[in-house]
């Protein structure tokens, strides 16, 4: 299970601010964009989206967008950003974080991932060797995959609140 628990929880992905991020030695960040940055139904990032990148940009933090949608999505979103993105990544798989941190320049320990999936984010950078950020979805789905995932997912957030007590 431990694959699984996130290093770190926020509420929304701009807590995790440029100091925070600059304290536990991160150089780079891999975002997942769906539920985390905005929600599937807005095609373009937000200016609150916009302002968060731009901060970390302007303390030194290189970005890079790993999903696993598709090529029109992601770069439409992406064409205000302008950041290396990877598209149908097949996360947990770990190639294209991998792919991602090599072009930031980063290694494993500089980096974070931040999503909203626990089976695919979480995962994802456990297999790459990053550590994990994790946010609530912005938007969650009410399919009956999604449902049994956040099912799934309930044991895995405690795990994490009493690690987090300790």
């Amino acid at each position: 299970m431990l694959k699984f628990v996130p290093d770190y929880c926020f509420n929304r992905f701009d807590e995790a601010d440029a100091e925070f991020l600059l304290s536990i030695g991160v150089r780079g960040i891999i975002l997942d964009v769906d539920n985390t940055l905005e929600p599937y139904e807005n095609a373009l990032p937000g200016e609150h989206v916009k302002a968060w990148i731009s901060s970390l940009r302007e303390a030194g933090i290189s970005l890079s967008i790993v999903s696993n949608n598709n090529g029109e999505r992601i770069n439409l979103f992406n064409s205000e950003l302008g950041l290396p993105v990877f598209y149908r990544a097949k996360k947990p798989f770990k190639k294209n974080l991998l792919r991602a941190m090599e072009k930031m320049g980063t290694s494993p320990e500089e980096t974070v991932a931040m999503g909203d999936q626990i089976f695919t984010d979480v995962w994802a950078a456990r297999n790459a060797g990053v550590r994990a950020i994790l946010v609530p979805p912005i938007n969650d789905r009410r399919d009956l995959l999604t449902r049994f995932k956040r099912l799934l997912e309930r044991p895995i957030l405690k795990k994490y609140r009493k690690q987090k007590e300790e």
